[in-house]
């Protein structure tokens, strides 16, 4: 039996965080953005917050902390009061894959983070210019296997996704290619216009204004399913890859000791948020398709691919920072 002073003390708790869930409006919340303004990330961020705090009527504010392949701002993020005013924009390419890229980290990629919610997902794309001879990705493997290791492939870093994808992709392939790491696409493009590369790899939501406007063409993108920005665009699966879908994700997570019912508040308005068509509209015409959910189902997805992606980045060989 439990002594009163127990009984008394998780009265307190159960008190005290009930208060916090009802109270999220009354100081501002953070949503943390793991990369500067502009980016692919930012918007998605922004307009996340803008329709929660449209919903909600909070006061949400985004505020970005980027570095070290995101680990400034999930560390932030760690640290931060766990009363749900404190978020952070996750995504595979930090949350998932940085507990295999670095030696030391300030964190626990599971302990000290809680999921409140997947966000979205935009498949990886790969890109060629308008006039390649590469139309598909049976022509870009024919011609790896007839030059072996002389076709090369864009990623924006050692170790992302992007760099993954291509490792998977080589090896169902049973073809060779010249992995060629950037800081991202601005430092890509010339290389890729001027011929020094073949191909280059990244998200559809980050390389959808260059399709668009003609600057480079898509060959196929990473997912089980064809991205609504580019529904003439096939899929790896399409293209006879069946195991190569695996989809770039953003979601929700906060500190890892906040209250479940200050996470099942903000899961709902979340979740509200998602239902909007215009909202859903435009995160679609950006590149992303909603992925709409549980802080379980975030859980869930967070743990499949880090189990996922860690194998790949073994069978890699790629070095810890």
């Amino acid at each position: 039996m439990k002594s009163l002073k127990q009984l008394l003390a998780a009265a307190l708790y159960v008190a005290s965080t009930a208060a916090c869930a009802a109270d999220m409006g009354t100081a501002p919340i953070t949503f943390i953005s793991p990369f500067p303004p502009g980016g692919g990330t930012d918007t998605l961020t922004r307009m996340i917050s803008a329709a929660i705090g449209q919903d909600t009527k909070w006061n949400i504010v985004v505020e970005n902390k980027p570095g070290a392949g995101g680990n400034l701002a999930l560390d932030a993020t760690a640290r931060a009061k766990p009363d749900g005013h404190t978020l952070v924009m996750a995504q595979t390419d930090n949350i998932v894959l940085n507990p295999w890229l670095y030696e030391k980290l300030s964190y626990d990629t599971f302990k000290d983070f809680k999921p409140v919610g997947p966000v979205a997902s935009s498949p990886s794309v790969f890109v060629v210019v308008p006039d390649s001879p590469y139309k598909t990705l049976a022509d870009v493997v024919a011609a790896a296997k007839a030059k072996p290791g002389q076709v090369s492939l864009g990623i924006p870093g050692i170790g992302g996704s992007g760099d993954l994808i291509g490792h998977l992709w080589r090896k169902a392939a049973g073809m060779e290619l010249m992995h060629v790491p950037y800081r991202g696409w601005s430092q890509a493009f010339p290389d890729l216009v001027s011929g020094r590369i073949d191909l280059y790899t990244g998200s559809v939501a980050s390389l959808l204004p260059q399709i668009r406007g003609g600057k480079v063409r898509a060959l196929a993108v990473v997912a089980n399913a064809r991205s609504p920005a580019l529904p003439d665009v096939p899929t790896f699966v399409e293209s006879g890859f069946k195991t190569i879908n695996q989809t770039i994700w953003w979601g929700l997570m906060a500190p890892g000791k906040t209250p479940d019912d200050v996470i099942a508040t903000l899961n709902q308005a979340l979740n509200k948020a998602q239902d909007n068509p215009d909202l859903v509209k435009k995160l679609e015409e950006a590149g992303y398709s909603v992925m709409k959910g549980s802080p379980a189902d975030l859980g869930k997805q967070h743990r499949i691919d880090h189990d996922v992606f860690g194998k790949i980045v073994q069978e890699a060989g790629i070095p810890k920072q």
